[in-house]
């Protein structure tokens, strides 16, 4: 297994991943629109996206966002994204991603780390818990939607 950072010229490969992702969510198929997001977000130095290769094919990928904890003073991050193909499930590309995760969080002396996942989605939720990721049994998610 190969954890790189992703760089501009990985968008194209990257871009039908990362639309497989989004219809797993119930998004409507948009390749274009995914290049020229995930271009923005390279281009701007906006996230960190992680890839995993597997015998030099893209089989995955994580995109964490800076947030900011005013209460420790410190940069925190938001594990947005976390996707590997079908194949490739139970292969170690998740558990590389998320230590790649891990280690951008150390490198940064973040004070955390966070994500959220589908209720449903048990098979994710063992993978954080396997990764020593903690379920948040304290506090509440509110919605605010436009």
């Amino acid at each position: 297994m190969n954890i790189r950072k992703a760089q501009l010229e990985d968008v194209d490969a990257l871009a039908g991943l990362f639309d497989q992702y989004r219809i797993f969510y119930q998004q409507p198929s948009d390749i274009e629109a995914a290049k020229q997001f995930l271009s923005n977000r390279i281009r701007n130095k906006e996230s960190e996206i992680f890839l995993a290769f597997l015998d030099g094919k893209l089989v995955g990928f994580t995109q964490l966002y800076p947030v900011f904890s005013s209460v420790a003073l410190k940069r925190s991050w938001v594990l947005n994204d976390l996707y590997v193909v079908t194949e490739s499930r139970g292969s170690g590309a998740a558990d590389a991603l998320l230590k790649a995760a891990q280690d951008l969080g150390a490198d940064t002396s973040s004070q955390w780390l966070v994500l959220q996942t589908a209720s449903h989605n048990h098979r994710a939720q063992r993978v954080y818990e396997r990764n020593l990721w903690e379920k948040d049994e304290e506090f509440l998610t509110y919605y605010y939607r436009y």
